[in-house]
């Protein structure tokens, strides 16, 4: 096979890949359960005939290999460069819950239930989404919790290292 197409097909695989992320939610691969650990091994197994064809060689798995790593350097250049193209991919914060108050329509956009806010909020030391500040599912698929409860439970101690003369 020739190794421009591996590349040809590699660059177009990893870009349907980014793509069906974006459409099927950021939550997906935020924090990976079993299920969702096999998807992404069933995906990667299920592509790879897609990106190397028949060519089955070492030389061949390494050009796929390298068309990826380039294609992900070039794509995170480029949405750095322009980060109206980086939110088209990528997506922006929702604000999940304000001042304790749970955002309905928010909630129902990004698919994200009330018990995996009230996780979260767990998760972050606040005892109830009552107490949370400010919630935000992130563009990496985490959740942010903000709050005065958090705040006032943490004790922070600084350190100060001397060091010794002799």
């Amino acid at each position: 096979m020739n190794y421009l197409v591996i590349v040809g097909s590699s660059v177009a695989v990893y870009l349907f890949i980014v793509v069906a992320v974006r459409v099927f939610g950021k939550q997906e691969f935020s924090q990976l359960s079993i299920t969702d650990l096999i998807f992404v091994l069933l995906i990667s197994n299920a592509v790879q005939n897609a990106m190397v064809g028949s060519d089955t060689s070492l030389l061949g798995g390494l050009t796929a290999a390298a068309a990826l790593f380039v294609v992900n350097f070039a794509f995170k250049f480029v949405t750095y460069k322009f980060p109206k193209l980086s939110h088209t991919f990528e997506g922006g914060s929702v604000m999940l819950v304000y001042n304790g108050k749970l955002q309905a329509e928010n909630l129902k956009k990004a698919h994200i239930s009330e018990g995996e806010v009230e996780e979260a909020a767990r998760e972050h030391g606040v005892d109830g989404i009552k107490d949370v500040d400010l919630a935000v599912l992130e563009a990496d698929g985490n959740i942010s919790i903000l709050s005065d409860d958090y705040k006032s439970k943490t004790v922070r101690k600084r350190h100060h290292y001397v060091k010794d003369e002799v």
